[in-house]
């Protein structure tokens, strides 16, 4: 269960109920605590550690619970805090690692009415939206939409249209984002600090809540989507001046065995060029299903190295969830 909380936006940077045109105080309600306990030997206690807290927002009557997806990947242990304090059991009913979003199913009936969905279709750069973070109020922040747009993550993860908002929200992982009219339009995935024009933006990335609609459904009855697992490598991959340098890789995952080293240097996959992120992605996952064969060009110390990696499914790699 989480320490007491330390830490408290200003009263100017937090939402306020007479300016908004919802239920505040509902909206807040919707917002639960998640405390998620990995095990040591988990595929990703290394990369995001063992003791895992942020926010998940209630969506149906049911008590199903949305939440973004680190948050929970291979959690043994879930408990969940509502805003009343109250703290029951909960189960990871589902991760989508395409979208990166997660369902949670508390084990015990929680209070709160589910936050009305919205679409980040409509919204536009220069929006005003609030972020509702665990912990009420104090952690709740009125904040600006200042870009919608591609996002392509080191991690093997390509989103066609992210959204970004700003000031940043310092505990994003899983907070709600909200609309003018009270509607969830989005879910809290990272921290960034990057240029937007002439300025520096310190903000955070969402996913829309869009993303979920097309695979609900699959999630809840089967645990998982049901498309074709796209092919996966196993490495981090950075990009820099329109290059693309091996940064991490999986030991022991498709990549590795297949040869790829740290420092390599991406220059073409399937025989094309690659010199951006998404593209190469798209690339990777046009070459078939999970366990297809990846032909990649690299290039190490200036020299062209070929390599054909055989992808393997992510989800192998990690611990499945039990009931508890």
């Amino acid at each position: 269960m989480s320490a007491p909380e330390r830490w408290a936006f200003p009263p100017e940077l937090q939402p306020r109920a007479e300016d908004l045109a919802y239920d505040l105080a509902a909206a807040l309600d919707a917002v639960v605590t998640v405390h998620a306990k990995i095990p040591e030997d988990a595929f990703t206690a290394g990369i995001l550690g063992t003791e895992r807290i942020g926010s998940a927002t209630a969506i149906r009557d049911d008590g199903l619970l949305l939440t973004i997806g680190y948050l929970v990947t291979e959690a043994e242990t879930i408990w969940l805090t509502d805003s009343r304090g109250r703290v029951v059991p909960g189960h990871p009913l589902a991760v989508d690692f395409a979208t990166g979003l997660a369902l949670l199913q508390p084990l015990e009936r929680l209070p709160a009415k589910p936050l009305p969905r919205g679409s980040a279709a409509s919204l536009v750069p220069g929006d005003p939206v609030t972020v509702l973070g665990r912990g009420g109020l104090a952690h709740s922040l009125s904040a600006e939409l200042y870009a919608k747009r591609e996002f392509a993550g080191y991690w093997e993860y390509l989103l066609d249209e992210a959204l970004f908002t700003t000031p940043l929200h310092p505990e994003w992982s899983g907070a709600a984002l909200v609309d003018e009219r009270g509607r969830l339009v989005g879910v809290g995935s990272l921290f960034l600090q990057e240029q937007s024009g002439e300025r520096e933006v310190r903000g955070n990335m969402f996913v829309p809540v869009d993303a979920l609609a097309p695979i609900e459904g699959d999630l809840v009855r089967y645990g998982r989507a049901r498309r074709p697992s796209r092919p996966w490598l196993g490495l981090y991959v950075a990009e820099a001046e329109h290059r693309l340098g091996v940064q991490g890789l999986v030991r022991n995952g498709p990549a590795f065995e297949a040869g790829v080293r740290l420092g390599d240097v991406i220059v073409a996959a399937g025989g094309v060029k690659v010199a951006a992120l998404a593209d190469f992605y798209r690339l990777v996952w046009s070459q078939g299903e999970a366990g297809a064969r990846i032909p990649l060009l690299l290039e190490r110390g200036g020299a062209p190295v070929e390599v054909v990696v055989r992808s393997g499914n992510r989800e192998d790699f990690l611990r499945r969830p039990s009931l508890q």
